[in-house]
C-alpha cells in the first residue's frame, strides 16, 4: 500500500509518498508560493538526486497536478503510474469537538471542516482546498483527514474550559483545543518504546519546540493538558506569536496605538514572540548567534523562551502528580542542545540530570539523562507524516 500524505498551507503544499509495507519514504517535497509569482517545487525522490523547478501554480489544484507528475516522471519518479497511490492522508489543523479521531472524508465531513474554519481561518480553508484538489486529480482514491486537534480530545473538562461565561462555550465552542497532536502522539509512543514500558503506565511531557511550539501532558497515553488553546496563539512564546499575555493588553494597545482588534491580532501572531523581543528574526539560529555576539535583546528573547518552556513542564508535572520523562522534538527541540540544556537546568527538582555529551546531538533519537537522574530527558525527531499515513492505512484496513 502506498499513501500520499499532504500538508496544505495557504500558499504551500508539503508532501510525502510512503510505502506502508516498510514505512519507507519513496519521495517527499514541497510546493511553495502557490498563487504567487516565483512559485516552485522541490522534489526529493528516494535514491535519486533532488531537483527544483520554478513554474506558475495558480492554485493548489495545479500544485497537486505537479506533484503527481513528478511522482511518475521518467527521470524523477518513484512509481509507474498514479494508480499505485492507494489513498491520500491530509493533515487538517482544526477538527473542533466534531472529530476525536481520523476520518474518511465525505461531503458531510467537508461541511464539518468548513464549520471549523472559523476556529482556524488561516489553516482549515487551505486544508479543504487541498482535499478538493486531490478529488479533482484522484477522483476514485480515498481521502483521509487526520486532525491536529483530535489527540487532545481526551482532555478533561477542567483542562479545556476557560473561565468565561459558560454560554460562550455552549454557543460558540470557545474552549482549549490544542494543536501539534500528531507530533505529541508520535513522540510519546516512541518514548514509551525507548523506556521499555507500556505507554499506559507512563506520565510523559512532550515539548514540540519550533517556530510554532506547544507542550503536552500525556498521562497513560492520553493528552490531559496542552499549552495551545482555542487557536495556536495561546501558550509558549514562539517564533512570531506572543503566547500567553494579560488579555487586558489587547484593549490597552488598541487605545494607545490606535489599532483595530484585527491589527492587534496580527501583531500578536506575526510580530511578537522571540522576533518581537529580539528585534532580529524569528530564526533561533540567528538569535543564538546575536546573543553570542552580545546582543542583549536577543539574549532576553532566549531567556524568556527557555523559562516559559520550563514553567509549562513544571505545571504539567503537577497536573499529572509526577512525570517519567520529558521529551524534546521539532526543529528547535531536535537540533538545539543549548535549548534542551537551558530548559532542563530549571528541572533538577523533578529529578532531571543532563549528560551534556549525550545531549550533543542534532536530529537524532537520544536519551541524554545523566547519572542519578530519576526522570528521563530525551530528544526524539517527530514524524507527523508517518502518523498520518498510519491512520490512513488503519482506516482503509477497516
Amino acid at each position: 500500500m502506498k499513501i500520499l500524505v499532504l500538508n496544505c498551507g495557504s500558499s504551500s503544499l508539503k508532501y510525502q509518498l510512503i510505502n506502508m509495507k516498510d514505512e519507507s519514504v519513496l519521495a517527499k517535497g514541497i510546493c511553495e508560493r502557490i498563487g504567487i509569482e516565483g512559485a516552485n517545487m522541490k522534489h526529493q525522490p528516494e535514491g535519486k538526486e533532488a531537483y527544483k523547478v520554478t513554474t506558475p501554480m495558480e492554485s493548489h489544484k495545479d500544485a497537486v497536478k505537479l506533484v503527481l507528475e513528478a511522482l511518475v516522471d521518467k527521470n524523477h519518479g518513484v512509481i509507474a503510474n498514479i494508480a499505485e497511490i492507494d489513498a491520500v492522508g491530509h493533515r487538517v489543523v482544526h477538527g473542533g469537538e466534531e472529530f476525536a479521531k481520523s476520518v474518511v472524508i465525505c461531503d458531510k465531513v467537508k461541511k464539518a471542516l468548513e464549520a471549523c474554519s472559523q476556529l482556524a481561518p488561516l489553516h482549515n480553508p487551505a486544508n479543504i482546498i487541498g482535499v478538493e484538489a486531490c478529488e479533482a486529480q484522484l477522483p476514485n482514491v480515498p481521502q483521509i483527514a487526520v486532525f491536529d486537534t483530535s489527540f487532545h480530545q481526551t482532555m478533561p473538562r477542567k483542562a479545556y474550559l476557560y473561565a468565561l461565561p459558560y454560554e460562550y462555550y455552549d454557543k460558540h465552542k470557545i474552549r482549549r483545543y490544542g494543536f501539534h497532536g500528531t507530533s505529541h502522539r508520535y513522540v510519546s509512543q516512541e518514548a514509551a518504546k525507548l523506556l521499555g514500558k507500556p505507554i499506559e503506565e507512563l506520565k510523559l511531557i512532550t515539548c514540540h519546540l519550533g517556530n510554532g511550539a506547544s507542550v503536552c501532558a500525556i498521562k497513560h497515553g492520553e493528552s490531559v493538558d496542552t499549552s495551545m488553546g482555542l487557536t495556536p496563539l495561546e501558550g509558549l512564546a514562539m517564533g512570531t506569536r506572543s503566547g500567553d499575555i494579560d488579555p487586558a493588553i489587547i484593549a490597552f494597545v488598541m487605545e494607545k496605538e490606535g489599532l483595530t482588534a484585527q491589527q492587534v491580532t496580527d501583531v500578536l501572531n506575526k510580530k511578537s514572540g522571540v522576533y518581537g523581543v529580539s528585534g532580529v528574526t524569528s530564526d533561533f539560529r540567528d538569535i543564538e548567534a546575536e546573543a553570542a555576539d552580545g546582543n542583549d535583546r536577543a539574549q532576553a528573547a532566549l531567556d524568556l523562551y527557555y523559562y516559559r518552556v520550563a514553567k509549562y513542564v513544571g505545571e504539567y508535572a503537577a497536573a499529572m502528580n509526577g512525570v517519567d520523562a520529558v521529551i524534546f522534538t521539532a526543529g528547535l527541540g531536535e537540533n538545539s542542545k543549548e535549548c534542551r540544556a537551558e530548559v532542563c537546568a530549571y528541572l533538577g527538582y523533578l529529578g532531571i540530570v543532563v549528560d551534556h555529551e549525550k545531549n550533543a546531538v542534532r536530529g537524532k533519537v537520544a536519551d541524554f539523562s545523566g547519572s542519578g537522574a530519576t526522570v528521563r530527558s530525551m530528544t526524539i525527531p517527530t514524524n507527523e507524516e508517518l502518523v498520518i499515513a498510519r491512520d490512513t492505512k488503519e482506516l482503509l484496513d477497516k
